[in-house]
């Protein structure tokens, strides 16, 4: 247990930080399953709906340093070749 008074609001801080970087974790992974579920559907249309902000949700992870830019890019290049590929 924290016994300084510093060492007692860094574990508030990362406490509070852990939240937020769960609940950001969690849309981008929502948002990437709901992408993955409508390209396995071959729905063209709701695909290149769902790409913009999937790929913007993407770089606002390596932004906040949730994923590594590498990783990013991967996931970016994958999903939309997968949806390019429906045509």
């Amino acid at each position: 247990m924290a016994n300084h008074k510093s060492a007692e609001k860094r574990v508030r801080q990362n406490a509070k930080r852990n939240e937020i970087n769960r609940s950001n974790r969690s849309k981008l992974r929502t948002s990437i399953k709901k992408l993955r579920t409508s390209v396995a559907a071959s729905d063209k249309t709701g695909s290149l709906e769902l790409l913009n902000p999937t790929v913007s949700l993407i770089d606002k992870a390596v932004n906040k340093g949730i994923i590594h830019k590498n990783t990013a890019a991967r996931y970016k290049s994958r999903l939309t070749k997968h949806v390019n590929g429906l045509a």
